[in-house]
């Protein structure tokens, strides 16, 4: 089974309300509301980071000439 660690947050009352009304939508607790939504945006971080380190690694491949996997193959052969 697994453990749980009780934390104690403040929501602005608007934020609570929305909160409270999605866990009864959706037939779940409040902590699991919660739980989802902070792994949605752990989730969007790190697709954010994978992007952003894509980018970086891909301008610095065509700097270097490397277009395509044969390129990549002959560069690593050097």
């Amino acid at each position: 089974m697994a453990t749980a660690v009780k934390k104690t947050i403040s929501l602005p009352p608007e934020l609570a309300r929305d909160a409270e009304n999605m866990a009864s939508e959706e037939g779940k607790t409040l902590s699991a509301v919660v739980q989802d939504a902070l792994r949605l945006v752990k989730k969007t971080r790190l697709r954010s980071e994978f992007v952003q380190m894509h980018g970086y690694w891909s301008k610095k491949a065509k700097e270097k000439g490397i277009l395509t996997e044969k390129d990549l193959q002959r560069y690593l052969k050097k």
